[in-house]
C-alpha cells in the first residue's frame, strides 16, 4: 500500500450523505471546517472516507449527538460556538481493536428493535428462531 492511501473499501454514498448531515447537525459547516475538531485528514476532509472510518465517525457523532440530546438545550456552549467533538479521530480507527469496533455496534444494536433485525437477517438469507424455540 502506497503511503497515505486508504487502507479498504470507499465509503458509500448512503454513508457519506448521513456523515454530512451529522457533521452540519456538529455544528459544523462541513468536513474541511470540522478538520481539526474532529481530527479529520486532509483527505477526509475532502469528503473521503474508507467504509471503516466512516462507521466509526458516524458512531462517534451519533453518541455526541445523544449526548448533547440528554443534556437539553442551555447546557451547550455559552458563547454561541460549535461544539466540537472530543474523541479518537477516524483515521486512526485502524488502532482501535476489533473488540471495542464490536461493542460500538452491540451498542447501537440494542436500540433496533427486533422485528427490523429479524427482517434484515432474512434479507441477507440467514433462518431466524425466536428464542422461546432455539431451546
Amino acid at each position: 500500500m502506497a503511503f497515505g492511501q486508504p487502507s479498504g473499501p470507499p465509503a458509500t454514498a448512503r454513508q457519506l450523505r448521513e456523515l454530512t448531515a451529522l457533521v452540519e447537525g456538529a455544528g459544523h459547516t462541513g468536513f474541511r471546517d470540522a478538520r481539526g475538531p474532529l481530527g479529520l485528514t486532509q483527505r477526509q476532509a475532502g469528503g473521503r472516507f474508507t467504509q471503516d472510518e466512516a462507521v466509526a465517525l458516524i458512531a462517534l457523532l451519533e453518541a455526541e449527538a445523544e449526548r448533547r440530546a440528554a443534556e437539553g438545550p442551555g447546557d451547550g456552549p455559552r458563547d454561541g460556538a460549535p461544539e466540537t467533538v472530543a474523541g479518537p479521530a477516524p483515521d486512526r480507527s485502524a488502532r482501535r481493536t476489533a473488540a471495542t469496533r464490536s461493542e460500538t455496534l452491540a451498542k447501537q444494536l440494542e436500540r433496533v428493535p427486533e422485528e427490523l433485525l429479524v427482517d434484515e437477517l432474512r434479507r441477507r438469507g440467514w433462518a431466524v428462531i425466536p428464542p422461546s424455540l432455539a431451546n
